[in-house]
C-alpha cells in the first residue's frame, strides 16, 4: 500500500463515525413516522443509542487489538458496523432500530480506536503528524457533507437507504482493509490481555490531575455538541420551519470546526495550548451567554442562530483539539488505555449530557443556547481547579 492509499484508507476509517450521525439527520421526521415514534424528542434515541454503542465500545478494542493484532480486530467491527446497518435498514418498531444503532456504534469504535494505532504503528514524528494532517482533512468534510448525502438518498429512496449506504461504505473499508491492509503490529509486539494492568493503567490516568481535568472539560462539552446535533432538525423543522436550509447551515457550522482546526495548527506553537485553549473556552462562554440572551428575550431569527452557532462550533474546535492534548501530556507512558478510558468518558459522558439537552427541546433555541452556556461554566470551573487557577500561562511541572 503507498504512502496516498494509505492516506485514503485512514480517513475513511475515521469517516464512518461521522457518517453513522449526520447522514441521517435529515431523515428522523420520516423515521419516526415509518417506526411509530410518537414523540418528537423519542427520535433522538437514534442518534443518542449510537453514540452510547460507540463510547462504551472503546474500552474494549485498544486491549483486543494489542492481543490479536490490529487487522482482524479492525475488520471484525468493521462487518459489525455493516452488518447491523443493514438490520436498522430494516427495522419496522422504535426498539428495533435503537438496538441496531447500539451495535452498530459498537462496531464503529473499533475504526474510531485503531485508525490511530494503525498510523502510529506505521509511523512516528513528522511522517505520523503528516498522516493524521492529510487524513483529517479529509475527514473534516464528512460532517459538512454527510447531511446532504442523506437528504439526496431522500430524494431518491425511502430513508432504509440511507443505512444501506452506510452499510455500502462499511462493506468497501471492509475489503479495502482486507484486501490492501497489512498487519501493522510485530508479533513481538502483541500483549496479553492482562485486566490488573488495565486497571492500573486506568488509575493512572484517573488519578492524575491533569489528565481527569480536561478529560471531564472535554466531556463537559462534547455534551453540548451532542445536545446540538440531538436537536438540531427539530429546532430547523419547528422553530424556524426552514428544513429546506438546514444541510446548508449546518455544513457552515460544521466548516467552522475545521476552521478552527487549521488557526489551532497554525499558531498553537506560538501561542501555546493553554493560552489558546482558555481563551476559546472564555469566548465559548460569551458566545453561549449572547446566544441564550438572544433565544430567552425573542430576538432569535435563523440568521442569528447560524452566525452564533458558527462561533459557537469554532470556538469549540479551538478548545477541544487542545484540550485532548493536553489530557495525554502526563499519562504518555500509558497511552493506550489512556486513550481509550479518555474516550470513553469523553463519548459516553457526552452522549448522556447531550441525551439531557436534547430532551429539553420544547419548541425554542432556549434549551440548547442554555445548555451550551450551562455546560461552557462547568468545563471553565473544572480547568480553573485543574489549573489551581492558573488559567493562560504555561503549565509549570513539579519539581
Amino acid at each position: 500500500m503507498g504512502f496516498r492509499e494509505f492516506v485514503g484508507l485512514i480517513a475513511a476509517l475515521m469517516a464512518i463515525t461521522a457518517l453513522g450521525i449526520d447522514s441521517m439527520l435529515p431523515a428522523l421526521p420520516q423515521m419516526g413516522s415509518a417506526l411509530g415514534i410518537a414523540s418528537e424528542n423519542q427520535r433522538q434515541w437514534i442518534i443518542a443509542a449510537y453514540m452510547l454503542g460507540l463510547g462504551s465500545a472503546q474500552l474494549a478494542y485498544g486491549p483486543l487489538a494489542d492481543r490479536f493484532g490490529r487487522k482482524p480486530v479492525l475488520i471484525a467491527g468493521l462487518s459489525l458496523f455493516t452488518l447491523f446497518s443493514i438490520l436498522a435498514g430494516f427495522a419496522t418498531n422504535f426498539e428495533t432500530i435503537v438496538i441496531a444503532r447500539a451495535l452498530q456504534g459498537i462496531g464503529a469504535a473499533a475504526p474510531r480506536v485503531l485508525a490511530v494505532s494503525v498510523v502510529r504503528d506505521c509511523y512516528s514524528g513528522r511522517q505520523m503528524a503528516r498522516v493524521m494532517s492529510l487524513s483529517f482533512i479529509i475527514f473534516l468534510a464528512v460532517p459538512i457533507l454527510a447531511p446532504s448525502i442523506g437528504q439526496i438518498i431522500l430524494f431518491l429512496a425511502p430513508w432504509p437507504y440511507i443505512f444501506f449506504f452506510l452499510a455500502t461504505f462499511g462493506a468497501m473499508v471492509v475489503l479495502w482493509a482486507a484486501l490492501r491492509m497489512r498487519e501493522t503490529l510485530h508479533p513481538e509486539h502483541r500483549r496479553p490481555i492482562a485486566p490488573a494492568q488495565v486497571l492500573a493503567a486506568t488509575r493512572i490516568v484517573l488519578g492524575q490531575r491533569i489528565s481527569l481535568g480536561y478529560s471531564l472539560a472535554v466531556t463537559c462539552l462534547f455534551g453540548a455538541l451532542m445536545g446540538f446535533i440531538n436537536s438540531v432538525q427539530q429546532i430547523f423543522a419547528d422553530v424556524f420551519h426552514a428544513e429546506r436550509l438546514f444541510t446548508l447551515i449546518f455544513a457552515l457550522a460544521a466548516s467552522f470546526m475545521g476552521i478552527a482546526s487549521f488557526v489551532n495548527a497554525r499558531f498553537v506553537e506560538h501561542l501555546g495550548t493553554r493560552l489558546l485553549s482558555h481563551g476559546a473556552l472564555v469566548g465559548f462562554v460569551l458566545v453561549a451567554l449572547l446566544h441564550g440572551l438572544c433565544a430567552m428575550l425573542g430576538l432569535e431569527t435563523i440568521w442569528s442562530f447560524a452566525l452564533l452557532q458558527c462561533a459557537q462550533m469554532f470556538c469549540f474546535g479551538l478548545v477541544t483539539s487542545n484540550f485532548s492534548a493536553m489530557a495525554m501530556e502526563p499519562v504518555g507512558h500509558v497511552a493506550g488505555t489512556a486513550s481509550s478510558v479518555q474516550g470513553f468518558m469523553s463519548t459516553v459522558g457526552g452522549a448522556l449530557i447531550g441525551i439531557v439537552i436534547g430532551q429539553k427541546f420544547d419548541g425554542t433555541t432556549v434549551p440548547v443556547t442554555m445548555g451550551f452556556l450551562l455546560v461552557g461554566i462547568a468545563a471553565l470551573l473544572i480547568v480553573m481547579l485543574t489549573e489551581k487557577g492558573r488559567l493562560f500561562r504555561p503549565h509549570v511541572q513539579p519539581a
